[in-house]
Parts: C-alpha cells; sequence; structure tokens
C-alpha cells in the first residue's frame, strides 16, 4: 500500500520526531475527521507499506532521519512559490528550500521528488509577470534534480475565503498565459507541467494533465509495477490516487493565507500544544469511546511482470 502524510498537515517540517518515532514502533494510530473516535490503526513497515508519500514546504528536519525512510519507497512533494511572508508567513526562506530541495534529491533521486508551484493567484504584487520570472529563476537552480512540476491555481474553498478574503480566482485567459509560459520554461529546464485538478485545458500546449498523484507517478519512483485497488478520487477533477493519510487537519504551523486544511490559527496552536512526539496519535492521546480498527494493509508490488507488461 502506499501512506501519505501530507494531505492534511506537514509532517516533515513540523513533526518529524514524532514520525521517526512511529517509524521505529511500527504503527501509527489515526483519528477520523469527521468521527474522532473512530480511530484507524496503521502498521508501518515495508511487508505491507511500500512507498510513503510526503507534501511539505521544509524538508530539512527529515534530513537526519532519512536511514529510517531507506526501506521504503519514498515520494516527495516540495511546495516552493514566490510569496513572501506577508502570505507564507512561517516557511523558510526560498534559497534556503530550493537547496534543501537539491540536497533531497540526492538522496532520494530525481524521480522521487516533484517541485509544486501552488496554489497560484493574481495581486497587485503577485502579477502575471512576476509569476513567470520567479517561476523560470527557480527553474533553473531545480534543472536535473526533477522531471516533474505541478502546478494549480488557488481554489476558493470555504476556510480559503475566511482566512484570505481578499482573494478571487485567476481568470481562464490568465491560467492559459502562465500554464503556456510554465510549459515551454519546463521544457528548457528538463521538466514535464503537470497541471493538479485544472482540466485538460493545458494539454494542447504540452502539460501533462493525467494527474499528478497517479499509479505512473509511484511506479516510476520505486521502478516497479503496481497492482492498485481500485481508487475512489477526492472530487471528478481530480485523478490522483488518494491513498491512506496518517496526518491531522489544523495542525500546520506554516499559516499559509491561503491553506485549505487550518480552520484557524487559534486551533492550531491549540492543536499544536496537544502534541506528544511520544504518542501514537498526532495530536493528543487515546480517549474514553475510542474504537480502534486495523486497516486492511497489503503490498501493491508485482512480484512478476507478466509477458504483457513487458510487450
Amino acid at each position: 500500500m502506499i501512506l501519505q502524510t501530507g494531505f492534511r498537515t506537514d509532517i516533515p517540517a513540523f513533526y518529524s520526531t514524532w514520525f521517526a518515532n512511529r517509524l521505529r514502533a511500527g504503527f501509527v494510530l489515526v483519528r477520523n475527521p469527521y468521527d474522532p473516535q473512530s480511530v484507524t490503526r496503521y502498521a508501518i513497515n515495508p511487508d505491507v507499506v511500500d512507498l510513503i508519500g510526503f507534501c511539505t514546504k521544509n524538508p530539512a528536519p527529515m534530513f537526519p532521519r532519512m536511514e529510517l525512510l531507506r526501506p521504503y519507497g519514498q515520494y516527495w512533494f516540495i511546495t516552493i512559490t514566490p510569496y513572501g511572508p506577508e502570505i507564507e508567513p512561517h516557511v523558510p526562506p526560498k534559497a534556503q528550500v530550493l537547496q534543501d530541495f537539491i540536497t533531497l534529491s540526492k538522496i532520494v533521486g530525481p524521480d522521487c521528488i516533484s517541485w509544486r508551484y501552488d496554489p497560484i493567484f493574481l495581486s497587485d504584487t503577485y502579477t502575471a509577470a512576476r509569476h513567470i520570472a520567479e517561476f523560470e529563476q527557480m527553474a533553473s537552480v531545480l534543472s536535473g534534480y526533477t522531471r516533474t512540476c505541478v502546478i494549480s491555481f488557488i481554489d476558493l474553498y470555504e476556510k480559503v475565503r475566511r482566512n484570505f478574503p481578499q482573494m478571487k480566482s485567476v481568470p481562464l485567459t490568465e491560467r492559459e498565459t502562465l500554464g503556456k509560459a510554465f510549459v515551454e520554461i519546463g521544457k528548457k529546464y528538463g521538466m514535464m507541467i503537470r497541471p493538479c485538478a485544472e482540466g485538460t485545458a493545458l494539454a494542447r500546449y504540452g502539460a501533462d494533465c493525467s494527474g499528478c498523484m497517479t499509479q505512473r507517478t509511484f511506479e516510476a519512483a520505486l521502478h516497479r509495477p503496481l497492482r492498485l485497488p481500485p481508487q475512489k478520487p477526492a472530487r471528478k477533477e481530480c485523478a490522483c490516487c488518494l491513498t491512506a493519510d496518517i496526518g491531522a487537519y489544523n495542525t500546520c504551523g506554516h499559516g499559509c493565507l491561503y491553506c485549505y486544511a487550518n480552520a484557524s490559527r487559534v486551533t492550531v496552536a491549540q492543536n499544536m500544544r496537544m502534541h506528544d512526539p511520544a504518542s501514537p496519535f498526532l495530536v493528543g492521546h487515546s480517549q474514553p469511546g475510542d474504537v480502534i480498527h486495523e486497516a486492511k494493509q497489503e503490498s501493491w508490488l508485482v512480484d512478476q511482470i507478466s509477458m504483457a507488461e513487458l510487450l
């Protein structure tokens, strides 16, 4: 199976000690975000976990613990945008994250790491021209260290509207202008542009619109074929493999105004104070009434490649 860590929070940036402890313990307990007393126990061992997926804005805290990940396949999405601290208050400086990206790529290889440039929004400060210029500068630095860049335009979820009320959707004409420019820059620096849940409008310019976290993505990282069970997308625009996630909402400390996973800074601060690196839960501990379910886990690796797969 594929175990995800980054749909709900940024574990490498804020909870690397906890995650290392869970790797050593061999299991993790995860509350259902919509039914908190329903708890799933996931085993963490290479017999059933083929690959661990990460989404982070700061991978560096995991670097001293990378040896613990050696038995597992890995796939890392590193988000690097042009925004300053007025938008991303607690994200490290871009120059540092770019260098950390390179360090990580040298450890895991370019097939196991992707640059995320998202969400894209426009303002008087962050104009289309600025996006294009900054995108090319970053692409020039990351050239050779990844084969893909995932882009997406801001979605105005309820939490985003509440935390970033001045934000507006990016018009279709601007999306195409930016997308076309990014594809051309990507070709220049050896990167395929993959729009995330943006339809197929950019395919005619050369973007890969098949999804950003697909079976093919993971197979390229593992250098092995997978036999995935049927997947149900989170929304109709998404073609990605959204497998089990061990994170928790309202726990990311970056404080980005556009975040869809945090309801409020107050809630995040409360949850971060409840975090115990020794607990099997990301936030807090077991509670009276908790019902623990064992996850159904098995390896999805294909041991024998059929003749049809070889042809």
